[in-house]
């Protein structure tokens, strides 16, 4: 499992993180929710060892991650960020790269079985398909599976995604979220997500930790996490929480400004 604890963390003397404590098991799907500048990709952040913790520990499988020698650490947890500057590669050059924490020795090029797992990802992530276009020629939906294929080509155990729907219509966020529940279930794979759509967490994560100002306001499963009165707590808007009708999870309706007013008047 990975385990956080009394995490405290942040930029320049400026700390965004404070106090925090969870726990994510293996094989879970876990999302990581909260308003702007709550300290979500700070916390990944961390758990990547991008940021050193001022205080607190990330404990991976038991060990502290800052003693997991660094090419162990990339064989076991693979990262899908937003900001990759990769325009001047094609997808199958771009996938492979996530190979070179499995190279051996004096190893420089890939080998006939990196190429095979290279491929097998972007079956898996059906991007097989755009190996010799250049990752300036797809679209962004395209470009987020390619990702994620490349991340797989790493084979991780623990697969972290930042807002890796952001930007993107329902069609590609479905197509990437079914996805990534697909490989959670087929592969053990442990998903750490953030996700800005509250429903999207809600209809996907088995768990959530719900970040404000730095610190976990509440940590769960989704039916306990997303209420009204925590919602409007935490995001200080009016909303309507129901059922999915079909999956029966939690359904978070907007309500707006001119429909707040009509319903005063009442």
């Amino acid at each position: 499992m990975l385990e956080i604890k009394d995490l405290t963390c942040g930029y320049n003397q400026r700390f965004y993180l404070k106090g925090i404590n969870l726990v994510i098991d293996e094989g879970g799907f876990f999302g990581i929710i909260g308003p702007n500048g709550s300290g979500k990709t700070t916390l990944l952040r961390a758990i990547t060892r991008i940021l050193k913790p001022k205080n607190g520990e990330v404990f991976l499988r038991g060990e502290n991650i800052w003693h997991i020698d660094f090419r162990e650490l990339a064989r076991t947890i693979a990262v899908v960020s937003q900001n990759v500057s990769t325009d001047e590669l094609n997808v199958g050059e771009f996938v492979l790269l996530s190979r070179i924490p499995h190279y051996k020795g004096l190893q420089f090029l890939e080998t006939k079985r990196d190429e095979e797992i290279a491929d097998n990802a972007m079956a898996l992530t059906d991007t097989l398909k755009f190996k010799d276009r250049l990752m300036s020629e797809i679209s962004g939906g395209e470009r987020q599976l390619v990702l994620i294929a490349r991340a797989l080509a790493q084979e991780p155990k623990f697969l972290l995604l930042d807002e890796p729907t952001a930007h993107l219509d329902i069609t590609h966020q479905v197509r990437i979220l079914d996805l990534l529940k697909k490989l959670n279930k087929e592969l053990s794979l442990t998903v750490i997500i953030v996700l800005h759509d509250l429903n999207l967490a809600s209809e996907y994560c088995d768990r959530v930790a719900l970040l404000s100002d730095g610190a976990v306001y509440k940590e769960g499963f989704p039916r306990d996490v997303l209420d009204y009165k925590t919602i409007e707590n935490v995001y200080k808007t009016v909303v309507v929480v129901e059922r999915n009708p079909v999956s029966l999870k939690p359904y978070v309706f907007l309500v707006s400004e001119e429909e707040r007013e009509k319903h005063k008047k009442i």
